[in-house]
């Protein structure tokens, strides 16, 4: 009925239309895989494959995890059953447990408790009926997965035992805001998404300290909250001077640039935000004096548009920069300065001198 391999110590039982655990399993397997089948208990069934190492139990019909799993367990793949919730005794001696995937299950809440898990490195929630951000999570966790699910909010200190965390899913939820400093005791952080959330963008007061982070942080944020760009943060990385990896740290638009090596930044953003967006920076080349291409030209990009105006310098010119290039308006691309020609005394001079010559002569 079960296929093996590896001196039978991987075992496939998978899409068997099984309803109960053949019988004829050998104690010593490392691999078993029970997906896509009918499985609705498993209770007190498997503890005593005590070498077992990866358990496969996704698409079938459980409740809940089985109690008395192997504690030499290193991944247990669960998603796409009916389990509604993870109570402290599911998960208290896995001591070895480093992936853990309840995916797309009834879940509402999960309890974990003080160091346990201390060699989980990734974490799979996604797809379940999560209203709270959980808490306790344990501490040695790399990778963990909330998107597409209801949360709303973060509570305060839920995230501060997270030190190594580094790729943190929260797209596609009910988020219209977080608290301040939610994210800021993520030292490890490197991908944070935050796309296909309700941000409520008009609550200035809300939103300024998230908006404010996601210019701070050096990790990628996918799904930038209130901007037409798909892509921020990074701000350590804000040396190259193209529209596609534009500086977090420059100066915001409209601030004194006369000494700096290149044009002030475009801004872009949406809502009542078009003050505060991301950076967007048009390289110009002073060796020729003309604004590159990226200058001249609209870029289309995630759905919003980043417009510039060309700016033209000539040898034979002076630019007079004025009083409204100080403040940008939102929503608009300015020119910055006012072209004057200049003439010189000893031009005037030898132009009277050719029209008193051409009166003589007639």
């Amino acid at each position: 009925m079960c296929s093996c391999g590896r001196g039978h110590r991987v075992v496939d039982c998978s899409a068997r239309g099984l309803s109960l655990l053949p019988d004829s399993l050998q104690h010593n397997i490392h691999f078993l895989n029970l997906s896509h089948n009918r499985l609705e208990d498993l209770d007190g069934l498997l503890g005593h494959f005590g070498h077992l190492r990866t358990l496969d139990i996704s698409h079938n019909h459980l409740m809940h995890l089985p109690d008395g799993l192997p504690r030499a367990l290193w991944d247990i793949h669960a998603s796409a059953n009916d389990i509604r919730q993870l109570v402290k005794n599911d998960t208290a001696y896995h001591w070895n447990l480093q992936s853990l995937d309840l995916s797309n299950n009834q879940l509402e809440r999960v309890v974990f408790i003080n160091n346990t898990l201390p060699s989980l490195r990734a974490l799979n929630l996604s797809q379940n009926k999560f209203w709270t951000v959980p808490t306790n999570m344990p501490h040695n966790l790399e990778i963990v997965d909330l998107s597409h699910n209801f949360l709303l909010q973060i509570l305060p200190g839920s995230l501060d035992r997270l030190p190594r965390l580094s790729r943190f899913y929260l797209h596609a939820n009910r988020f219209a805001s977080v608290s301040e400093g939610v994210f800021n005791r993520l030292e490890s952080l490197q991908l944070l998404t935050l796309g296909d959330n309700p941000w409520a963008c008009e609550d200035e007061e809300n939103m300024t300290h998230l908006l404010n982070w996601v210019h701070q942080t050096p990790a990628k944020v996918l799904g930038c909250p209130c901007y037409v760009r798909p892509t921020c943060g990074e701000a350590h990385l804000a040396t190259s001077r193209t529209w596609h990896s534009a500086s977090y740290t420059e100066p915001p638009l409209g601030t004194d640039t006369r000494d700096s090596g290149h044009q002030p930044p475009i801004q872009v953003v949406t809502s009542v935000y078009l003050s505060k967006s991301a950076l967007l920076n048009l390289p110009y080349n002073r060796s020729n004096g003309n604004a590159t291409g990226a200058g001249e030209q609209a870029l289309t990009k995630g759905g919003g548009f980043l417009t510039s105006t060309p700016h033209t310098l000539s040898t034979q010119s002076s630019t007079i920069r004025t009083r409204s290039a100080k403040k940008a308006i939102p929503g608009k691309a300015h020119s910055t300065g006012i072209q004057m020609h200049t003439c010189s005394p000893h031009t005037v001079a030898l132009n009277l001198l050719c029209t008193a010559i051409i009166i003589n002569i007639f």
